[in-house]
């Protein structure tokens, strides 16, 4: 805590960096009047639309667990489960790399699938940021459990390729991902120049242009997030400069300049898959994001939350019809206003709650007492008369 004394200290400090500091405001004004010829009013317009996610395995609260257990389950806004497994950080990857495969070596679990059109036989060839299996059993001590977490991210993006590339859609349909269309987890071979991230989307568009030439039905992929870099920067000089007036739900493209200003890491820059020269040097083609930002705010009034939104390279030309579609979808949305209820939907279904939790928890204390000595076992169902008795009092 601030000591009394240097209170006054601070606010002095804060408010001299702030006048110093003026010219920035100023200058962030200007820049994002390159937004305004830009600015469109969004019409609603119906459609399907389709949203996953994976459950938060960081939000289980469990207790007794030693282990760490993490479950991966990825579940649609209809309420479907598509993908479901319990891994630990010391889980051998070696180990979970064949579980995703049959004895004919094709993938029998979404991420199976990937890996297989990919091209990879282990987790480890698909993602950098999984270790191998025999760097885990060599140096235990250094694994950490962050990888966990890449691992349910690529079971998502699996779930989402196979639904898109194999099981298809009905009727024309928007596909709403959590998150933009940008990623580093999947792996980059630099001497053979191959970035698995756009191969994976480039098979995606296929799939996509497939349903509208053979079936006529259309597929929109898009992501959107709660936050951006470009959003924390522009925000308040976006409501200084009212680019979006009240009145209709409206949305623009993020300039490049823009884009390149507010973020920290320009491997998160969106190139639109083509190569661009600086003083005659060439940038390398960005291999981690496939997709164009735009921002839009589908409520009406001034105050209403703005979204970034990225769309896939190639769709931008029915920016206008997409966003129609998503505005549809967010009319009436609860418990976020003005955000897609087909992706609070499957955020509702993803959560480990009330009994799934109560049977995860079980599950968990059983597994711990089945591999104790006998004469120890009864530590474990003391350990579960507590949890009970405490749960009746919180009742």
């Amino acid at each position: 805590m601030f000591d009394p004394e240097e209170i006054p200290q601070v606010k002095k400090a804060i408010k001299d960096c702030a006048f110093l500091d003026r010219n920035l405001l100023d200058s962030l004004r200007k820049e994002v009047q390159e937004i305004k010829p830009n600015v469109r009013v969004i019409k609603p317009r119906p459609i399907t639309t389709f949203s996953l996610v994976a459950t938060d395995g960081t939000n289980n609260k469990l207790v007794y667990d030693p282990f760490y257990f993490q479950l991966i389950r990825v579940v649609d806004s209809n309420g479907r489960n598509l993908c479901l497994d319990t891994i630990t950080p010391t889980t051998d990857t070696d180990f979970l790399s064949k579980k995703q495969f049959d004895e004919k070596g094709n993938g029998k679990t979404a991420l199976g699938v990937l890996m297989k059109d990919l091209g990879c036989e282990t987790l480890n060839d698909l993602s950098p940021m999984i270790p191998t299996g025999k760097y885990m059993r060599d140096n235990p001590e250094k694994i950490s459990k962050s990888w966990v977490l890449t691992y349910r991210d690529l079971c998502e993006w699996a779930v989402l390729y196979e639904k898109i590339c194999y099981d298809g859609f009905a009727n024309h349909t928007v596909v709403v991902r959590d998150g933009l269309l940008r990623s580093k987890i999947f792996k980059y071979y630099a001497k053979e120049e191959r970035a698995l991230f756009p191969i994976m989307m480039d098979k995606i568009k296929q799939a996509i242009d497939e349903a509208y030439t053979t079936k006529k039905i259309k597929i929109f992929f898009v992501g959107i997030a709660k936050h951006s870099q470009v959003l924390s920067r522009y925000s308040l000089v976006m409501q200084l400069e009212d680019i979006f007036p009240e009145g209709e739900p409206r949305y623009a493209k993020v300039p490049a300049n823009m884009e390149k200003k507010s973020l920290l890491y320009h491997e998160y820059l969106s190139k639109n898959g083509e190569e661009e020269k600086e003083s005659d040097k060439k940038v390398e083609v960005n291999k981690y994001v496939l997709g164009s930002l735009y921002i839009a705010r589908f409520g009406k009034k001034a105050s209403n939350p703005i979204w970034p939104i990225d769309l896939l390279h190639y769709q931008t030309a029915s920016d206008a019809e997409i966003l129609g579609y998503i505005l549809m979808d967010t009319i009436d949305s609860f418990p976020i206003p003005h955000y897609p209820s087909c992706l609070q939907k499957a955020l509702a279904y993803a959560e480990v709650v009330d009994f799934d939790l109560d049977i995860l928890q079980d599950e968990v204390i059983k597994s711990i007492r089945e591999i104790l000595p006998s004469d120890k076992r009864k530590i474990m169902d003391h350990q579960v008369i507590l949890k009970d008795q405490t749960l009746n009092r919180q009742s």
